[in-house]
């Protein structure tokens, strides 16, 4: 008899609960989430033999607790939010979730959802993911640095930055202000400040860009050069 275990996962806690085909519950489980989550649900699923996980957003608060269900070998579903919520309004007439029966909401909507999207276990793909929108989260902080950099300069000096911000030009720009007055002599100070956060940001681009360049090649597909229209210093 498969058995479908649906979770209701959260921050500090999951609430697990094994149901038949029938959708007659078979047991239930709250635990803390935890170092042990992980060995006490198996250890608590361990007389449901043939059995199907499945978690509410697998891919949010879900993440984890799925990964590492999938690493141990168990087949794990991911339920989405929207679907389990009407499962909830249709039994209980809220789809809010207060309801005490999350997890078994979350179970009855895999066991007759017509199909689900199985949680897999992260691959190169799922790396290449990461460093690409670590990449594009340092080039929008240094668009913001440019801008107030910019902002900042046309306070100081007539004309202000022209260009696209370099920080060895700028560098020579800040140094020959002569600032009149409290007012200019803490702008000059915070110009300083953006200048030292677009040089910091420049570096990591260069390495974020060494890691794509270097997690390309290791994933062994046909990708072209990704870096080829070098973005790590976008326009300001």
């Amino acid at each position: 008899m498969t058995v479908i275990i649906g979770i209701d996962p959260h921050k500090l806690s999951h609430a697990a609960c094994a149901i038949d085909m029938n959708e007659h519950e078979l047991g239930a489980l709250a635990l803390r989430a935890g170092q042990r989550q992980l060995e006490l649900l198996l250890g608590w699923a361990a007389p449901f033999a043939e059995r199907r996980w499945a978690i509410e957003s697998a891919g949010g608060l879900g993440y984890l607790l799925g990964q590492q269900l999938v690493g141990a070998g168990e087949c794990v579903m991911d339920v989405p939010a929207t679907l389990s919520s009407r499962v909830r309004l249709l039994g209980t007439g809220r789809s809010n979730k207060n309801d005490p029966n999350d997890a078994r909401a979350v179970a009855i909507a895999a066991l007759r959802a017509p199909s689900l999207t199985a949680v897999r276990r992260e691959d190169h793909a799922t790396v290449l993911r990461l460093l690409a929108k670590a990449h594009l989260d340092a080039g929008r902080a240094r668009n913001r640095a440019c801008c107030r950099l910019h902002a900042l300069a046309r306070e100081l000096v007539a004309g202000g930055i022209r260009k696209e911000v370099l920080v060895s030009r700028e560098e020579s720009l800040l140094a020959s202000i002569a600032p009149a007055g409290m007012a200019q002599r803490q702008r000059l100070e915070l110009a300083h400040e953006q200048l030292d956060d677009i040089r910091t940001l420049d570096a990591k681009l260069k390495r974020s860009k060494r890691r794509i360049v270097a997690a390309v090649g290791a994933s062994g597909t046909s990708v072209t050069d990704v870096m080829a229209s070098d973005r790590s210093s976008p326009r300001s």
